[in-house]
Parts: structure tokens; sequence; C-alpha cells
């Protein structure tokens, strides 16, 4: 395509935008930084209200072709290239995009992606579709108690029993679930060969009889996250994702595309730079020398990581799967949204211990409070760096005896 059809192409987009968004509004003062919230930490009515929002925002960009748009045709997208997301991308920054949640972000970037590449053409036309326009809600569970960071050692179990799968286990940390419509589950299906190779990936209708969903309370006050129970679960083999032992794949494929949604997009997670500053011209500390050099290096990670961002997703926008170079981004969103809240902490000293009345202080608490959870959502820093450290400075695997290669699992 030439850059005149791209510049067609993005005024067209831009048009659109228009009729279905206001346009941003300027920067907010310091006063009007209420939610600051690293997750979201609202009533139930409120959650579905937002999520009423935001779906109707995305069921209008599918309709209008500027969802999934390097996913090719066949498989539910608008089959463009890189550029085209960038450009859109761009576009979209200048209009007030109703706020994701993770649910959202679950279903479209992740669920959705998944049962794209690896599902039926039935599987793509009755949910992949229904998933990228938000018409079904899915979650994901993948995280049990005692396999979080080592997935590959889950204990939910998954039997044949003619045209059903039998399921039951349990899972831990899967946000939304209580909202959602189905869940992408990983469950072992053979516990007698390596057992990476030995797990599955099933649809779970979370209304399906056995399944139970218990809220987690976080210590910021609100439940976003959820356990959720399988006690006899069972699921036709229609609704299987991929081939049976196939589960792996599946799942580091949509970890992969967990870690590039979790370090981009237009969900707000916690307060920002923009914000940091705007409290400390409240407080009158930007004639500070310490301050401003502590501003200034949060500036500069916040520009680092904003153009990481935008390199790996020309990178990987191309409808394939996403690399290791994921891991670079979510790895620099765990850190700067610490720094962010490191930053905040210092400025407001004891102002942010307790709700005096006085604007944009105390709100900070629950960005304190969260940040330190998006150290393990998708992924813990640790398994990131060992990720980075493996599959893109190449050096050797931890010395562990029951470690598989991944190239062996996944033909990376």
């Amino acid at each position: 395509m030439s850059q005149h059809d791209l510049d067609t192409w993005r005024t067209q987009a831009r048009q659109w935008l228009a009729t279905v968004l206001e346009p941003r509004r300027a920067t907010a003062s310091a006063e009007e930084a209420t939610d600051l919230a690293v997750f979201h930490n609202l009533p139930e009515d409120e959650e579905l209200l937002l999520l009423d929002r935001c779906r109707a925002y995305q069921r209008a960009r599918f309709d209008a072709g500027y969802q999934a748009l390097t996913l090719p045709p066949d498989k539910g997208g608008a089959g463009l290239t890189a550029a085209h997301v960038a450009a859109f991308a761009e576009e979209e920054s200048a209009f007030e995009v109703p706020p994701s949640t993770e649910l959202i972000s679950v279903t479209v970037r992740l669920v959705a992606m998944a049962v794209s590449l690896f599902g039926t053409p039935e599987q793509r036309h009755d949910h992949a579709r229904a998933f990228l326009r938000t018409d079904l809600l899915a979650c994901q569970l993948f995280s049990e108690p005692g396999a979080g960071s080592d997935l590959a050692a889950l204990r939910t179990r998954a039997r044949r029993d003619g045209e059903d799968w039998v399921i039951d286990g349990q899972k831990v940390w899967t946000s939304g679930a209580q909202f959602a419509d189905h869940g992408l589950l990983l469950a072992r299906t053979d516990p007698d060969v390596v057992k990476q190779a030995g797990i599955t990936a099933f649809l779970v209708p979370m209304d399906a009889p056995g399944v139970e969903v218990r809220p987690i309370r976080q210590m910021s006050g609100g439940a976003s996250f959820n356990e959720v129970f399988l006690s006899g679960v069972r699921v036709p083999d229609r609704l299987r994702i991929g081939h049976p032992g196939q589960g792996w794949e599946v799942a580091t494929t949509t970890l992969g595309f967990e870690r590039t949604a979790s370090g981009s997009g237009n969900r707000r997670k916690g307060g920002t730079f923009t914000d940091v500053l705007a409290l400390a011209r409240s407080l009158g500390r930007t004639d500070d020398p310490l301050v401003r050099q502590r501003l200034a290096d949060l500036y500069v990670r916040t520009a680092l990581r904003a153009a990481t961002v935008d390199r790996v997703a020309r990178a990987s926008a191309s409808g394939g799967r996403p690399g290791p170079e994921a891991s670079l981004t979510k790895l620099m969103a765990s850190d700067l949204l610490t720094r962010t809240g490191q930053v905040a902490a210092e400025l407001m000293g004891a102002r942010i211990c307790a709700d005096t009345g006085e604007p944009g202080t105390f709100a900070w608490t629950e960005h304190v409070l969260g940040a330190p959870g998006y150290r393990l959502a998708g992924g813990t820093d640790q398994i990131q760096r060992n990720l980075i450290g493996e599959r893109v400075l190449k050096l050797p695997p931890e010395p562990r005896a029951d470690r598989v290669p991944f190239s062996q699992l996944s033909g990376n």
C-alpha cells in the first residue's frame, strides 16, 4: 500500500472516530486525578455500567472494520498492515476512548486471538467473532494456587467421557470471572508425558453446572479478581481449542498477547507521569532540584517505554504470534508503575497515609497498593527476565533436571 493510500485510510478512520467519540480533553489537574487505581475497584453496578460503555465502543469499532486490523479476513480481521495499527492508535489517542477493563482486554486481545489462531472454522465463526465484538466476554483460567509462575505444573484435570470432557480443579486470580460468558481454561489431559506436553485448552461456559466463582478481596478494597472452582464440569469436545496436548502452545501464545496488552493499550493503569507532575505543581515542589531530578527520570522512563511499546507493536502487529519482545514492554510497564507510585509518595509524605479530603492525594493509595500486583499479572518480573535472557540474549537456561526447552514444544 502506498503512503497516499495509508493517508486516505487514516483520514477515513479519523472521520469515523469523530462520529462516535468526543475529542480528548485537556490534561487533568491534580485535583481531578481521582481514579488512580491500577486494578478496578468499583461496586458491581458501576463495573457493569463501565463494561456496557466499553462494549458499545468495541462493537462500533468492529462493525466499522477497525477491530483486529492485522488478522486475516478469514480469521475475523481486516487483513491490513502494522502501519494501519499504528495509524489508528495515533488517531484514536486524540479522542476520549472509554476506559477499558481487564475483562475487555482479555476478551479482545487474548482469548479472541487465541481462538482465531488455534480454533476450528466453526469456533472462529461462533466464538472468535463474538469475542472480537464483545458480544461474548471471556476470562482466562490459567493460574492455580500451586501453578502461577510455573504454569506447566497445573493440576486441574480433564478426562474424556464420550463426546465430553469432565473437568475438576481450581483456578485463581481470574479477572472478571463473575461477568464472563466463557473462560479459556488449561487442564492436564495426559499425566504420563512431560508436563508441558500433557495440557489441553478448552472454552468453558462460565454458567455450566459445577463452576463456582468466588471473589477475592484486594487490600485496596475492591474485588476484581476471583477464585474459580470446577467440580465435574462437562465441556463438549467441540469447545476444545487446538489438538489434545497443544494447550502449552496455546498458553504461551496467549501469554505473549497478554504481555503485549499489559504494556500498551488505552486501559489506564494507575497514575502517570502527567499526574505526578500535576501533583508536584499543586504542592509547590517543582522548584526543588531533587524533585526536578526525580521528575526528569520518570519522564525519560515514560518516553522510553512509549517508544519501546511502539517498536514492539509495529514488529508484532502482523497478526502472528508475539515473540519474547513482549516481555520487554511488560517488564517496563510494571517497573514504571512502581517508580511512579514511589515518586508520588515521596512528594506527599504523610498526606498519602490518611484521607484528609485534600484533592489528588489519598487517591494515590490505590496506585501504591495496586502496583505490586502488576509485577505478577501476565507473568512475574522474574519470568519476564528469564524469557528475555534465554530467548532474546540467548543465555543458557536455568539448570533444572525436569526442564524441557521451549523450542521442542512450540517449534520456535
